[in-house]
């Protein structure tokens, strides 16, 4: 008995990981918690209902892009990381390092070149964009280190020759201590430019 009630558990998170990943794939969600929430209603599915942890939802989009997207993503992946690219030679003085989608493979036509930029000068960050005359939006985040652990951050938002741009701004010492990942939490994969020139050749 207990092993069927696992098994339905089991196929209820995969369902539910399945449709949170169209959704996300098809309709440009980047909240995985809103996703498989929406998910399970869309299902039919009552509130009870087991969800999918981040890494089971990240496992269906990859599934997804593959089937469904299988030309237009690669694509699509390699012009983000060519913007990268740029963004990181752009923001040089600022220790840039790449994270999220774009790093991790799974970016689409609707995702945003994520970077984690160190200084401990926010105020200089600001000036060197009004200095290129690049018109942006500034937001605050919050990012978990550990289970106890939440900080704040600034966030600059813009776009770049039709991609949007996400630029976290972290102090200089926070280039030793990366945020968890939400699909794992483990610390947040970044990468240096160098790295990213090797993914793209």
């Amino acid at each position: 008995m207990r092993s069927n009630c696992r098994e339905d558990a089991a196929q209820t998170r995969r369902r539910i990981a399945v449709e949170a990943a169209r959704l996300i794939a098809e309709h440009g969600m980047r909240d995985f918690h809103a996703a498989k929430r929406k998910a399970a209603q869309r299902l039919g599915l009552a509130e009870t209902a087991p969800l999918p942890r981040n890494a089971e939802i990240d496992e269906a989009l990859r599934e997804h892009q593959r089937l469904f997207q299988g030309h237009s993503q690669p694509a699509q992946l390699r012009l983000l990381r060519e913007a990268a690219i740029e963004a990181m030679r752009f923001f040089a003085r600022f220790e840039p390092r790449l994270v999220g989608a774009v790093l991790e493979g799974t970016a689409d036509a609707v995702s945003a070149v994520c970077l984690h930029l160190f200084h401990d000068n926010f105020g200089e960050v600001i000036g060197f964009l009004d200095e290129h005359g690049i018109p942006f939006e500034q937001q605050d985040r919050e990012f978990r280190f550990s289970a106890e652990l939440r900080e704040a951050f600034p966030v600059l938002l813009f776009s770049a020759a039709g991609t949007r741009v996400d630029v976290s701004v972290f102090p200089l010492d926070g280039l030793r201590r990366a945020p968890l990942d939400r699909n794992n939490e483990r610390p947040m994969r970044r990468a240096t430019l160098e790295v990213l020139l090797t993914l793209v050749d």
